[in-house]
């Protein structure tokens, strides 16, 4: 498998206007894009850091995983993106090693991006993702 960056760190917040001041105001980041995911019951902003992405994650439903994750964690880390080239031919590949997929196919997540959750039981205790571009993989 090939993984070609790191896309993303998901941190889960209770409050994406109120997260704003310290990503903004303290660390100096600019947030280019919000948006609601809705399948996944959620709202995102992002801001770069370099190359690499934080991607700051609302819950919009009190039953959606990002409400459970901060009821029972609180704010923080939520998860790790690594993009790759071909995403079904990567879930294939860990599969084949042992890792329990969250996601047996790929989904539609933020930005465009085609996405799968490996188990953290299998994944060093790291919820991951994987996500590649939507035309990615296609001849």
């Amino acid at each position: 498998m090939e993984i070609t960056h790191i896309e993303h760190l998901g941190i889960a917040v209770k409050s994406i206007e109120a997260s704003l001041p310290y990503y903004e105001g303290v660390l100096g980041l600019k947030c280019y894009n919000i948006e609601v995911v809705a399948d996944q019951k959620v709202k995102t902003a992002f801001f770069m850091v370099g190359k690499t992405k934080i991607e700051l994650l609302e819950a919009t439903s009190e039953d959606s995983a990002i409400a459970k994750f901060i009821e029972k964690k609180g704010e923080g880390v939520h998860h790790i993106a690594f993009a790759v080239p071909d995403l079904a031919a990567a879930l294939s590949y860990v599969e084949d090693k042992g890792v329990q997929l969250i996601d047996k196919a790929p989904r539609a997540g933020a930005e465009g991006l085609n996405i799968a959750f490996l188990h953290p039981k299998t994944t060093c205790g790291v919820l991951t993702e994987l996500c590649a571009a939507k035309d990615a993989g296609k001849a």
